[in-house]
């Protein structure tokens, strides 16, 4: 059984409010704002399907407004209502292996190994490097630090991609939990304790906790300036929300702690290009539970140049549709409350394509004084968006000052984030969910 609820108070009264009933309320808060537009939007769509028919029309207002309105109410009402547990300390840790997957990362390996074992970890910490058949002095300056610390080995496998590498590391791992980090990734002092405190006081089902990730080199330009919001905001807020209904729906490779035995019986990480959100939602189909632990910190590089960017986030657009393909149906057809998360899933190759193809138009016919597109009832989803950034803002915020750390000033990257961001994401992730569909070669 999951934990006790930590106790809401009115007054002198308090109360318990249990996750489902926390979901439904904010289901309920959603369904409301979209019945809402819905009907403040009625001669919107009318007017609009005089000139591309009704149904084209209600696909591109449900598309751009309608929808999207929802999932923002839905989810800033289960961050309001987001009430997590304090994490207990006072635990018996288990020896935990950490897992670091390297391809020709020279200029980083050395840099991820110092943080990496300098945790504070209270169990006994294991480091393997997973080389991926480097070509560059990846492997030999693992190895100069694996020469000083005992705790530290070097895995090497023929360049196959990176689960392979994952997969012939795990082979070597005794520990009953296994914890990864890429590497470009730094660990903060603390990170695996209060991630696997967190797994300890969970559910027992819980077979996997996702770190929070975020952006080290935001000052390396405009580009990675705007992600750090994305990563400081929208992608925690998500994993915030899904942790709430005990289904966070990607533990990433960047770093995520599993229980050994759980990656095993789904057959360690698949041939995917997304491999770490593939595996999550194997674990998931097999009944665990997987989570999300926002004070549990490391910082990565974000890509700085447009074309890096672009390859990644196709990738991540690609691995969506391998996990809705492999598991989407299944994950479905279940009556835990991650069904809902996968469900929007299913919706954002829509939402992207009709936000790719309509709102850029919309624009252009705004700039001439036509707002057949977008208007008012489009800008109304800004404020709601406004909202989720100053809730996770507030969040974030209060996690930096537990660590002891410093938000830094981004006002030029959050401008950009809320008011052009979504424009060039859209179009990236068609082509990631595009190519995918039709099983294109992968590219990494």
């Amino acid at each position: 059984m999951p934990p006790k609820e930590l106790p809401w108070r009115v007054g002198r009264f308090h109360f318990y409010l249990r996750v489902r009933t926390r979901f439904l309320l904010s289901v309920l808060a959603g369904l409301a704002w979209a019945g809402l537009s819905a009907w403040i939007a009625a001669g919107w769509i009318e007017s609009l399907g005089h000139v591309v028919t009704l149904p084209v029309a209600i696909l591109i207002i449900a598309g751009i407004a309608i929808i999207p309105g929802y999932l923002n109410v839905q989810l800033v009402s289960s961050l309001i209502l987001d009430r997590p547990r304090p994490i207990e300390f006072e635990q018996e840790y288990p020896d935990v292996t950490l897992l670091i997957a390297a391809y020709n990362e020279e200029a980083r390996i050395r840099e991820t190994l110092e943080y990496a074992l300098r945790q504070d970890y209270p169990g006994k910490l294991r480091v393997v490097v997973a080389d991926d058949g480097s070509t560059d002095r990846t492997r030999e300056l693992a190895e100069l630090v694996a020469g000083d610390d005992p705790r530290v080995r070097v895995v090497t496998s023929n360049h196959g991609g990176k689960s392979e590498a994952l997969n012939t590391a795990l082979t070597q791992v005794t520990t009953p939990l296994v914890a990864t980090i890429d590497a470009d990734t730094l660990l903060m002092p603390s990170a695996l304790k209060r991630a696997i405190a967190r797994m300890l006081t969970s559910p027992p089902d819980t077979v996997a906790v996702a770190g929070s990730v975020l952006v080290r080199n935001s000052r390396a330009g405009a580009l990675a300036r705007v992600q750090e919001w994305d990563y400081f905001l929208a992608i925690a807020s998500v994993k915030r929300q899904q942790a709430l209904f005990q289904g966070t729906l990607v533990a990433q490779g960047a770093f995520s702690v599993y229980r050994t035995d759980a990656v095993r019986a789904v057959g360690g990480w698949p041939d995917k290009i997304g491999e770490d959100i593939v595996l999550t939602w194997s674990l998931i189909r097999l009944g665990g539970r997987t989570i999300f632990e926002p004070t549990a910190i490391a910082f990565t590089d974000a890509p700085v140049q447009f074309s890096h960017f672009v390859r990644q986030r196709r990738r991540w657009a690609r691995g969506m549709i391998e996990g809705l393909r492999e598991h989407g149906l299944f994950l479905l057809r279940g009556r835990r409350l991650h069904v809902h998360a996968v469900a929007a899933n299913c919706l954002f190759p829509y939402l992207d394509s009709v936000y790719t193809v309509a709102v850029p138009v919309g624009i252009a016919l705004a700039l001439t004084g036509n707002f057949l597109i977008v208007g008012p009832m489009t800008a109304a989803v800004l404020p709601i968006s406004l909202l989720i950034a100053f809730t996770m803002y507030r969040r974030q915020r209060a996690v930096f000052r537990l660590l002891g750390l410093r938000v830094r000033r981004n006002i030029v990257g959050f401008v950009l984030y809320v008011l052009a961001y979504q424009l060039v994401m859209s179009p990236i992730s068609v082509s990631g969910y595009a190519t995918e569909l039709v099983r294109a070669r992968r590219v990494w």
